[in-house]
């Protein structure tokens, strides 16, 4: 199994700055690649424009509390883009967005509403699907460029876990995505900058929640616990159980 015991930073970076008007998304080298990695989860505080959020907003994010609605049968608790106070406009729990193309979506956990990088309690760029536990002690929940959010049971299971996963594909739930046992991939996806895959205790995104990760270069295998809260997995080929 290939792990690693100091925990690496995503090719997607753990902590982005949003600058200039808008949401300017500031993307960091993985250390793992440039000779090694990061392991103090310290903040990088040097904003470097990568993509601009969601078109027609006038590089202003939506004020407005969340108004769920119906998608697909499901109700969304909050808004793809927007940034919301917690307690008042949502509340304290776990939340999922699925479908995510590219990396026009993010979404971040701040302790204030200075704006400023260290109000930044966790963040992320999000392929696919994504999972984050929004705590009581957080201000506010910001998302930009996201599908809607919808609450998720951080206790649900399924009688019936996918034993596949796409190597692009984000955020796995184990027990409800994902089942536990041992998977292998190809390592990195044609045409991908790297692969990358995190056993994650929690969906707080913090750098204790890693268990383990890795930056595979060739053939990768990985085993995941039932114990674990969560896999992810970027720019990787698909996962399967063996």
């Amino acid at each position: 199994m290939s792990q690693s015991s100091t925990p690496r930073h995503s090719w997607i970076a753990r902590h982005k700055v949003i600058a200039g008007t808008g949401a300017l998304l500031a993307l960091v080298a993985v250390g793992a690649c440039t000779g090694g990695g990061d392991t103090d989860g310290a903040k990088d505080t040097k904003a470097k424009p990568a993509a601009s959020a969601a078109k027609g907003t006038g590089g202003k994010q939506s004020q407005k509390p969340a108004e769920p609605k119906k998608d697909g049968g499901k109700k969304a608790a909050v808004r793809g883009s927007g940034t919301f106070q917690v307690g008042s406009d949502l509340q304290p729990g776990t939340y999922r967005t699925t479908g995510n193309k590219g990396l026009g979506c993010y979404w971040e956990r701040a302790k204030d509403a200075s704006g400023d990088t260290d109000s930044i309690i966790a963040n992320d760029n999000v392929v696919g699907t994504s999972y984050v536990t929004v705590e009581a002690g957080d201000k506010l929940f910001k998302s930009t460029g996201c599908n809607d959010w919808e609450t998720v049971d951080p206790k649900a299971v399924s009688d019936a876990p996918k034993t596949e996963a796409p190597g692009d594909g984000g955020m796995f739930k184990v027990g409800l995505d994902l089942a536990p046992g041992t998977y292998k991939s190809a390592g990195p996806a044609e045409g991908s900058p790297g692969c990358y895959w995190e056993r994650a205790k929690d969906a707080a995104h913090g750098i204790d929640s890693i268990a383990a990760n890795d930056n595979p270069t060739g053939p990768a295998v990985v085993t995941i616990s039932a114990q674990d809260g969560y896999f992810k997995t970027t720019g990787c080929a698909t996962w399967k159980k063996s």
